[in-house]
């Protein structure tokens, strides 16, 4: 069977769908909006959230670093709104301190090698590469090198670069999410089945879902087919400043998205047919050959 020990639990076949909920930047740089996500999150029965971590000045192109722009804080440059929405040493501190208070784990998508080291001071459970990610695979080993799980998103990317990340990195600690990347995105460019595709390529891998369309519908139909790890965008509020904000989920919405996939898991059973003790009397009122 297809798992990997994350802390103290493990995702796979057979365990119980791990939630996440993806904050990434929509606490738009304030810690008291991460405060408020987390709390969501946990209240709603998520086994963890997610941040994205950035170092500005190695993601961003350089010829858009002085690129004017409209933001929460006024006009400015491209590069100083970058840095706005990134929190520090202490802002991560706080951030630490407040999941092991609530008791649900954190970590991050890194896109930079030096945002890895950054991260390793906090003893993350395990590492996300976001689908932008997928074919740096210097990025991918540095996460690979730290001997934590490593969970990569395929959204953007065409199958042989999917096996050549995966070539390159090895299948022991992986995990698989599927994704489209397009925010919010069509449901007809969904394709939920490509996680069935998956578990086919890896067999031995656990397979799950990130994703990026507005409803809940998909992501119950992911659970449905075999996800056995689902990630959705949270946020305080749809129509919040922020580009991820539209194709995220409200922590009401998440309620009911937790809620219903503890439901399917339970309903879906073991798939070997069975007569149930509860049967037995509409079976002798009702059978008239037996």
């Amino acid at each position: 069977m297809a798992k990997v020990k994350v802390g103290n639990r493990y995702i796979g076949d057979g365990e119980k769908v791990f939630v996440i909920a993806e904050i990434g930047i929509n606490h738009n740089g304030s810690i008291d909006n991460a405060k408020k996500l987390i709390d969501g999150a946990k209240a709603a029965g998520c086994d963890a959230v997610k941040f994205q971590k950035r170092t500005p000045e190695l993601c961003v192109p350089k010829d858009q670093w002085n690129i004017e722009r409209d933001t929460p804080w006024g006009r400015m440059t491209y590069i100083d709104y970058r840095h706005k929405v990134e929190f520090t040493y202490d802002g991560y501190k706080i951030i630490d301190d407040y999941c092991k208070e609530k008791d649900i784990f954190w970590f991050a998508s890194c896109w930079d090698e030096e945002s890895v080291d950054f991260m390793e001071q906090f003893n993350p459970p395990l590492y996300k590469a976001a689908s932008a990610s997928l074919t740096d695979i210097s990025l991918l080993k540095k996460k690979k090198a730290t001997g934590r799980p490593l969970m990569i998103s395929t959204g953007m990317s065409t199958v042989d670069e999917i096996k050549a990340a995966v070539d390159a990195i090895g299948r022991e600690n992986l995990m698989i999410a599927h994704a489209t990347s397009t925010y919010p995105c069509k449901l007809e460019e969904l394709n939920i089945n490509c996680i069935s595709t998956l578990k086919k390529m890896y067999p031995d891998v656990p397979i799950g879902y990130s994703g990026h369309e507005t409803g809940l519908a998909p992501t119950w139909a992911a659970v449905s087919i075999g996800a056995t790890f689902v990630e959705r965008h949270i946020t305080l509020d749809r129509a919040m400043w922020g580009t991820d904000q539209a194709a995220s989920v409200e922590v009401g919405g998440f309620h009911r998205l937790v809620e219903n996939i503890r439901d399917i898991e339970m309903c879906l059973g073991d798939g070997v047919k069975k007569l149930y003790d509860s049967e037995l009397a509409p079976r002798k009122k009702l059978r008239r050959v037996s």
